[in-house]
C-alpha cells in the first residue's frame, strides 16, 4: 500500500560463511502504517529479529546479505543507504528496543550518560536540559526515584529495570517508527501492562508506528492492529488481529495459539531434613558518599529471609522487578555478600571462603536470566557446556563429548551445532544452552533465574516438561525465579512472594494461587491470570 510509513517487499536475508549459506528470511513482505502496530510473531529462530534488524541494517554485514527485496521508508530504500545515512536515522526517526538490555547497554557508562548520548546526537541537548529530559524519560517508563538512578550502572539494576532504561532510550527522540524486539520479556506482569499502555498512549499522541516482535500472544491480542506469523523464515499467515485470533488458518498459527504452560508439579513429600535452609538471610548494599566514601544509607535488597526447601521440590520466587528475587538467589549460592545463616545439605556454608565452597559448586548450579551475557562469545557451545566438567574433573575428553551430545538432545538442540558460537543462535536457543550447561553436572540444587523469559510459549512448554522430567529422574531441587506466574504455577510446590526486599507471603504454592492472603499477591495474580482466562483460544 502506497500510504505505508514502511514497506518491506520480498525481503530475503542470507548468512554465508565460507561455502555454507543459510537463508534465514525468504521473500517477506508487509506494511506498517503511521499510528498502527504490526506484530511479528513466531518461535525462536523463525526470522523475526533478523527481519527487524534488516530495517536498520544492524545485521553482521558482509556475512549477512540481501539477495532480493526492498525496505521502503517513506519511499526511500534503506538497503541502498550509506552507513552515515543510517546513523542519522537510527535512534531518531526509527528507534529500537533490543531484546537483551545487558548486552545493549554499555557496562562502563552510567544510565544518565547513555540516555544523554542519544539526546546529544540527535537533539543537541546538553547539561541541565539533557538531565531533565533523562529524568522525565525514566519516570515515564516506571523507574522509581529516577534522580537516584542517574548514576547507576547497568549491573546495578535488575533485569526489568535495565529493560525499562532501554525503552527510555528508544523513546528519547520521539521516533516515527519504533521496533520493539520483545520489549517486555524481562518484565513482571504488572509492569508489562504499564509499559505497553505507555507505548500505546505515546503511539496515539505522536502517531508513532510500532513493529512489535514477541512470542506472547496475549500481548499481541491486546496491543496490535495486524499480525504476521513467521515460520522458518517465511510469513505463513497475515491478518487483522481480531480476525486472526477468531479464525486462524494455518496449522502453525493454531499451534501457537494453543500453547500455554499447563500441568502440575510432580507430588513430593516434605522432608524433615531440608536440602536448603536460610536463617535471617539479609543483603543490604551500602550507599557511600563524600571524599572518604562513608556509608550514609543502604539499599535493602533482601530483608531477613527464612526459607526451608526439601529435596526434590520446586520453590517458586515471584515479585515485581527489583523486589530482590535474583539477589536472594545469588546470596544463597554465595555469589554476593550477605548476612545470616545458609545451610546446604546439612552443612553451614555462610562462613565458608571461596576455596572451601568450590567443591560444593557442582551440587549448586544456576541458570542466569540473560544467556547471551552468561555465555562466553569466544567459546563454542561445546566449550561452554564442558567448562564445568573440566573444572570439576568429570570424565575423560571422549566421555565429556558424549555427555555434551546427550544433554543437547535433552534440551531440544541439535548436537551437530555444538561447535557453533552463542551469537549464531536465537535468544531461546541460547537459553537452552545455558540450561544444558547447568544440567550436565547433575547438581542437587538448580536456581533458575527467569529461564523461560526469552522463550516463546511452545518452547516454554517443552522446557517445563523437560524440567519436570529431569527433576523426577535425578531428584533435583529447584528455586524457580520468574515473573511469569503461569510457568511458576505449572512447576512450583512451594511459593515465596517478594516485595521491596521483604517476603510478604510464603507457603504451599497451590494454596497461595487459589487463595492468596496478601493484597499484593492478589494484584499479581489478577494481572497474570485475568487476561489469560479472557483471551484463551
Amino acid at each position: 500500500m502506497t500510504d505505508a510509513l514502511l514497506s518491506v517487499r520480498n525481503l530475503s536475508v542470507r548468512f554465508g560463511q565460507n561455502s555454507q549459506t543459510v537463508d534465514a528470511v525468504k521473500q517477506v513482505s508487509f506494511d506498517i502504517h503511521k499510528g498502527k502496530t504490526l506484530a511479528l510473531v513466531g518461535e525462536s529462530g523463525s526470522g523475526k529479529s533478523v527481519t527487524a534488524m534488516s530495517i536498520l541494517k544492524l545485521l553482521p554485514y558482509p556475512k549477512a546479505s540481501h539477495p532480493e527485496g526492498q525496505i521502503l521508508y517513506k519511499g526511500e530504500d534503506l538497503l541502498q543507504n550509506s552507513e552515515a545515512e543510517m546513523r542519522s536515522l537510527r535512534g531518531d526517526r526509527i528507534s529500537v528496543i533490543f531484546q537483551e538490555p545487558m548486552t545493549s547497554l554499555n557496562p562502563l557508562h552510567n544510565i544518565a550518560k547513555q540516555i544523554g548520548e542519544t539526546l546529544l546526537l540527535h537533539k543537541g541537548l546538553t547539561g541541565q536540559q539533557a538531565l531533565q529530559r533523562t529524568i522525565e524519560l525514566l519516570g515515564l517508563v516506571g523507574i522509581k526515584d529516577p534522580e537516584k538512578r542517574l548514576k547507576s550502572y547497568p549491573h546495578e539494576l535488575s533485569g526489568g529495570q535495565r529493560q525499562r532504561v532501554m525503552i527510555a532510550m528508544a523513546l528519547a527522540n520521539d521516533p516515527e517508527l519504533l521496533i520493539a524486539d520483545e520489549p517486555t520479556t524481562a518484565l513482571d506482569v504488572t509492569i508489562q501492562e504499564q509499559i505497553l499502555e505507555l507505548l500505546q498512549s505515546l503511539q496515539q499522541k505522536m502517531g508513532m508506528a510500532v513493529l512489535l516482535i514477541t512470542h506472547d500472544l496475549n500481548i499481541v491480542r491486546r496491543y496490535s492492529d495486524d499480525v504476521c506469523v513467521m515460520y522458518q523464515g517465511t510469513i505463513v499467515e497475515r491478518n487483522n488481529t481480531t480476525q486472526l485470533f477468531a479464525n486462524p488458518q494455518h496449522p502453525y498459527t493454531l499451534k501457537l495459539l494453543n500453547a500455554e504452560p499447563s500441568g502440575q508439579p510432580q507430588p513430593v513429600t516434605l522432608n524433615n531434613s531440608p536440602l536448603l535452609e536460610t536463617q535471617d538471610l539479609k543483603v543490604w548494599f551500602p550507599i557511600k558518599k563524600g571524599l572518604l566514601k562513608r556509608t550514609v544509607d543502604h539499599i535493602k535488597a533482601v530483608n531477613p529471609a527464612n526459607i526451608r526447601l526439601s529435596p526434590g521440590r520446586t520453590l517458586g520466587v515471584v515479585g515485581e522487578s527489583g523486589s530482590g528475587k535474583t539477589t536472594l538467589g545469588l546470596a544463597i549460592l554465595r555469589l554476593i555478600n550477605s548476612e545470616g545463616g545458609i545451610k546446604f545439605a546439612g552443612k553451614e556454608i555462610d562462613q565458608l571462603n571461596q576455596q572451601e565452597i568450590k567443591p560444593l559448586r557442582r551440587k549448586m548450579q544456576i541458570v542466569f536470566q540473560d544467556p547471551y551475557g552468561s555465555l562466553s562469545p569466544r567459546m563454542s557451545v561445546a566449550e561452554c557446556i564442558s567448562e564445568g566438567l573440566e573444572i570439576h574433573n568429570t570424565g575423560q575428553p571422549i566421555e565429556r563429548e558424549q555427555m555434551i551430545i546427550d544433554v543437547l538432545k535433552e534440551v531440544g538442540l541439535d548436537p551437530d551445532d555444538r561447535h557453533r558460537y552463542p551469537h549464531e543462535f536465537s535468544g531461546g536457543q541460547r537459553q537452552r544452552i545455558a540450561i544444558a550447561r547447568a544440567v550436565i553436572l547433575k547438581p542437587e540444587l538448580i536456581i533458575l533465574d527467569e529461564p523461560t523469559s526469552a522463550l516463546d510459549r511452545t518452547v516454554q512448554a517443552q522446557i517445563i516438561d523437560l524440567l519436570r522430567e529431569l527433576q523426577q529422574r535425578y531428584k533435583l531441587t529447584y528455586i524457580f525465579i520468574s515473573h511469569d506466574l503461569a510457568v511458576v504455577k505449572a512447576l512450583s510446590h512451594d511459593l515465596v512472594v517478594m516485595q521491596h526486599g521483604d517476603i510478604i507471603e510464603q507457603g504451599d504454592a497451590a494454596q497461595i494461587f487459589s487463595n492468596p492472603a496478601q493484597a499484593y499477591t492478589q494484584r499479581l495474580l489478577r494481572a497474570a491470570f485475568a487476561e489469560d482466562s479472557s483471551n484463551r483460544v
